[in-house]
């Protein structure tokens, strides 16, 4: 039948048969683990393996949140800590040179830890410019609150991911920074001008706009679009993702099962395809909700297709660097900075 254009979770450590029956009719683009997919290395690599061997797609994209501090899903002790974002700037602003550095080694390493796996797309580098008196639902993710800092750590992380064999995704396009609620739980508003979106906000992801993939946030940003969350909104990704940025990488949503949403699945895949989305993400591996996205979502063509081969061309082995090294250099870097 081909492939749709979604991206799809799992209930648990291994796949049951309805899963296997299910993504073998309505196979997805990818797939995304989270921690209640994770027990021990032996058992990610098996699940990452039975994921492929139902899509038949060596390069099948597999997905994780692994970003250091309290956002990451490989936790010690089967896997090595990191810090959060922000820990990465507070070096930065000491020693730019030092902090670009540990940047690129945090993420070179995390991809040696996904790539081990099977795991072969990081949703990073975080973007988002933080902003005071916000919900904290960014927070220490972000790595500075200063955007031409953000870029230059973006990027570094970006290089680190890619050198070590996994894909980035920036997110959350066109930035999450102000938002003062938890887009988890309900929808925020944002009603800064537009011409100061583009001078904080925006900014970052133009800079990087020739990455693969970008993730959206659902918000409203009112300036643009006051009755539609970027997600679902055609103004948004038009206008200021493709038109404003110039993104022309894979556009994928934010988790289509998060509350800030409305309406029934079905009905939210559909506002975010007719938006502009290439590929819509739903995380929690609820079987029903899988399947009203699945019912709906359009075999993957045309600019989709396209946009989704030229990520994957992204796709390199992993460089020759000697990862014990790698490991004591970011350690020394780290224990300067705490």
């Amino acid at each position: 039948m081909g492939i749709k254009a979604y991206i799809a979770g799992c209930a648990g450590p291994q796949l049951t048969p309805k899963e296997k029956s299910f993504f073998s009719q309505d196979e997805p683009w990818g797939f995304i683990l989270f921690a209640r997919n994770i027990e021990d290395p032996d058992q990610v690599r098996a699940l990452t393996d039975s994921l492929r061997e139902i899509t038949g797609r060596g390069d099948t994209p597999i997905l994780i949140d692994q970003e250091g501090g309290r956002v990451r899903r490989l936790r010690p002790p089967n896997w090595p800590d990191y810090p959060p974002g922000q820990a990465l700037g507070e070096i930065y602003g000491r020693n730019a040179e030092a902090g670009l550095r540990a940047a690129w080694l945090q993420a070179r390493l995390m991809a040696a830890d996904l790539y081990a796996l099977g795991i072969n797309v990081d949703c990073l580098p975080i973007l988002d410019v933080p902003q005071p008196d916000v919900h904290d639902v960014i927070g220490d993710r972000a790595y500075s609150p200063h955007p031409y800092e953000i870029v230059q750590i973006g990027r570094a992380v970006t290089d680190g991911l890619l050198a070590g064999g996994v894909l980035p995704i920036m997110k959350h396009i066109p930035g999450h920074g102000r938002a003062v609620a938890d887009s988890h739980l309900e929808l925020p508003v944002v009603d800064t001008h537009p011409a100061i979106l583009g001078c904080t906000d925006i900014y970052p992801f133009m800079q990087l706009a020739d990455l693969p993939m970008a993730m959206t946030a659902h918000i409203i940003y009112s300036g643009f679009d006051a009755g539609h969350p970027a997600t679902q909104s055609q103004q948004v990704i038009e206008r200021i993702v493709r038109g404003w940025i110039g993104f022309d990488g894979l556009l994928m949503s934010d988790d289509l099962s998060m509350q800030a949403l409305s309406g029934d699945y079905a009905q939210r895949a559909l506002s975010s395809f007719g938006a502009g989305c290439d590929i819509v993400l739903h995380c929690n591996g609820k079987m029903e909700e899988m399947s009203a996205i699945a019912s709906v979502a359009p075999q993957l063509t045309g600019k989709s297709e396209h946009r989704a081969r030229k990520a994957l061309d992204w796709l390199k082995a992993p460089d020759e660097n000697d990862l014990k090294a790698l490991r004591a250099e970011f350690d020394e870097l780290a224990m300067q900075a705490a």
